[in-house]
């Protein structure tokens, strides 16, 4: 008998997806990246599995740029949950007034924090869904992207 019918395959694999986006930081300290995928902060260098990032990506002109400001434990800017195309190339801007890092869910991207610099994720939103932006040290949610 198998486990799933014909019909409800749809359904059921859109659950396990929403499972699998919700399920948290554990386990999220991979070093690999999307493909396309730069992560840029004032003080290093990443490396994603297309060679090495950029600290001033070239394909952020092309997209969608969201920038977020935390200072005082209060976020500011782009805020919200922000519905954005599959397939759209984005750059996540974030500066703090503390050190901290910054995990974009789901894609597995993160950038140190350095108090008063912005730090940026870049890459292509190839991953449909709902993915929260945060603190990671802090567990302050900033945002959530909404992909598809």
């Amino acid at each position: 008998m198998p486990l799933l019918r014909p019909g409800r395959s749809p359904a059921a694999l859109a659950g396990l997806s929403l499972a699998v986006v919700l399920t948290g930081c554990a386990g999220t300290d991979s070093a690999a990246a999307p493909d396309g995928a730069t992560v840029s902060t004032p003080t290093a260098t990443a490396t994603t599995s297309g060679g090495p990032a950029s600290a001033a990506p070239t394909a952020a002109a092309e997209g969608q740029r969201i920038e977020v400001t935390v200072a005082g434990g209060q976020v500011t800017g782009d805020t919200g949950r922000i519905p954005v195309p599959a397939g759209e190339q984005l750059t996540l801007a974030v500066t703090s007034d503390v050190a901290d890092e910054v995990h974009l869910h789901g894609y597995d991207l993160t950038a140190d924090l350095t108090p008063g610099q912005p730090a940026e994720l870049s890459f292509t939103a190839s991953i449909p869904g709902v993915f929260e932006v945060e603190l990671h040290e802090a567990g302050t949610v900033l945002l959530s992207l909404q992909v598809g």
